[in-house]
């Protein structure tokens, strides 16, 4: 009886066949992050900081214990990453990396260290803006986050646990989400993907396939995997336009202290309300900062400025730098009947 053996090399090797498709397609996402790693790579520094405090331990790992920052380092410093943004040396990286350090070091790509000035951070946004003195620097540019869509490539460089200029790739997994920072604020139009984020990446720059960058790397969720988090872009770049040209991000402020506060159907009703919530005025700072005398505990915010307030976070949003020192209208609930009533943002220290 003869014997035959089956082969699938000839299969394999047809001209168009599944394998050779797979492979051009494996060949293309290859050929688009080793792009990316070449254009990139030169722009994306290590960040060394020293000098904390035992006070200054918590920012380095602002929020609630499943959701974690990823930096890194000893008992009064740390590791993180950073990203130049202009040819005379700026550089943008996280609040958390930088904040109460008393001395920052930068780690060029080729081996060259310099000591940092802080430009300006804003623990709101957990943005910060560094500065070195060096020459030969190569910049990279961002790109509008509006047209980020979910799905397409996302690429990470940074430098976890001490590896120098590290890459990870992934996609975007998500758009608009929100993240509570370590002021309490939210912040907003954060880009989630599940390119992975180790202690150490923060600050490091969330690129596309162009090589432009898309968010900043800031947050991980803690024991998920491939859940990690960015500032976009569009965000970064207002916030460091602002910290380099003042050194803070201005904010209103009203002197205040407030709390949801569920709204009854009849409450809603007689005052003509669409809203299910609203803010309570649980304190108030007289003489401060802020003209706020009109405000009376356990009055209801409702609206600020026209725009409706549903929430804490709403009031955040709305309380913003061309609000300081204007009057401003609101309209409250005293005693379940709408009143309109003016204050004064003051800006926040």
């Amino acid at each position: 009886m003869d014997t035959q053996f089956v082969t699938f090399s000839d299969t394999a090797s047809q001209p168009g066949g599944a394998s050779e498709q797979d492979a051009a397609l494996l060949d293309a996402y290859s050929t688009t992050v080793v792009s990316v790693a070449k254009k990139v790579s030169q722009s994306v520094v290590q960040i060394k900081v020293s000098g904390r405090t035992t006070a200054n331990q918590e920012s380095r790992n602002p929020g609630p214990p499943q959701r974690r920052a990823p930096g890194g380092g000893d008992a009064d410093g740390g590791t993180g990453s950073g990203f130049i943004i202009s040819t005379d040396g700026y550089i943008i990286t996280n609040n958390h990396v930088v904040a109460g350090a008393t001395k920052i070091t930068v780690s060029l790509p080729d081996s060259r260290d310099y000591e940092a000035t802080l430009i300006g951070r804003d623990p709101s946004t957990d943005i910060a803006v560094i500065k070195i003195y060096a020459d030969g620097l190569k910049a990279i540019r961002f790109t509008d986050s509006k047209q980020v869509q979910v799905g397409q490539i996302a690429i990470a460089i940074g430098n976890p646990y001490g590896f120098q200029y590290s890459l990870t790739a992934g996609v975007v997994s998500a758009l608009g989400r929100t993240l509570r920072s370590e002021s309490g604020r939210l912040i907003d139009d954060v880009i989630q993907t599940d390119a992975s984020l180790n202690p150490g990446n923060s600050g490091g720059p969330l690129v596309n396939s162009s090589g432009d960058v898309i968010g900043v790397n800031t947050a991980v969720i803690l024991p998920a995997q491939g859940i990690c988090f960015a500032v976009s872009s569009n965000l970064t770049a207002l916030v460091a336009g602002k910290l380099i040209m003042h050194g803070r991000v201005r904010r209103g402020y009203l002197g205040i202290g407030g709390q949801l506060i569920n709204l009854t159907e009849r409450i809603k009703q007689y005052n003509q309300l669409t809203a299910k919530t609203g803010v309570m005025v649980a304190s108030v700072e007289p003489d401060g900062i802020a003209g706020n005398g009109e405000l009376m505990q356990g009055d209801i915010i409702v609206s600020f400025n026209g725009h409706p307030v549903t929430s804490v976070d709403d009031l955040h949003l709305l309380l913003t730098d061309d609000t300081i020192g204007q009057k401003i209208p609101v309209t409250i609930l005293r005693q379940n009947r709408q009143k309109a009533i003016t204050v004064t943002p003051g800006e926040m220290k």
